[in-house]
């Protein structure tokens, strides 16, 4: 009995490969991967260096204030003692309250150079998926999957896209649901 069950699943299983070897030829596919794309893409290279010019440029008044923040906060190391208490505690307050300020730029800066890099990447990466789309359509591809960083299918035709009929049985589903508890708040509201 156990040989007979262990053939009918070896079976099968050869079954199931040959239908799969089957359904592969019949597509033209490949893959990119996209880190590489990523390193070895001059414009990503170039944009790069540009936004990391960009970077210092905003950066540079930020930096000159911190260092003459930090000369003062040495001065002030130097000349509390010799200034007295009170002197040491309103200055020591006042740097702090630069500090602060310093700190709250910093962030203000670092924000907006992640904002700015963000839309800057997302753009690159966009037009990156747009041309391989068009390649893929131009080369005759079914598939073109992506591996790496982002591994996505990055084309496909659209014969092959589902996503209408999966978010309309979805939408389905999700009205007549909303449908049941609107009877279900009627029946309560009845009782």
């Amino acid at each position: 009995m156990k040989k007979i069950v262990l053939i009918l699943g070896v079976a099968l299983g050869v079954l199931a490969c040959n239908k799969t070897e089957t359904n592969s030829k019949e597509f033209k596919t490949a893959y990119i991967d996209t880190a590489e794309i990523i390193e070895k893409y001059e414009k990503f290279k170039d944009e790069d260096a540009k936004f990391n010019v960009k970077s210092e440029e905003l950066g540079r008044p930020l930096e000159a204030k911190v260092r003459a923040f930090q000369a003062e906060a040495q001065s002030f190391r130097q000349n509390a003692q010799a200034k007295g208490p009170q002197w040491a505690q309103q200055k020591g307050a006042e740097l702090q309250q630069r500090e602060q300020q310093l700190g709250i730029e910093q962030n203000a800066l670092i924000q907006q150079l992640q904002q700015e890099g963000a839309v800057l990447k997302d753009s690159l990466i966009s037009e990156v998926k747009k041309f391989i789309k068009d390649y893929g359509k131009k080369k005759g591809y079914d598939y073109i999957y992506g591996t790496g960083d982002a591994a996505t299918i990055l084309y496909a035709k659209d014969g092959y896209d589902i996503t209408k009929d999966v978010l309309k049985e979805l939408n389905d589903k999700y009205n007549a649901s909303k449908g049941d508890e609107k009877a279900a708040t009627k029946e309560e509201a009845k009782k």
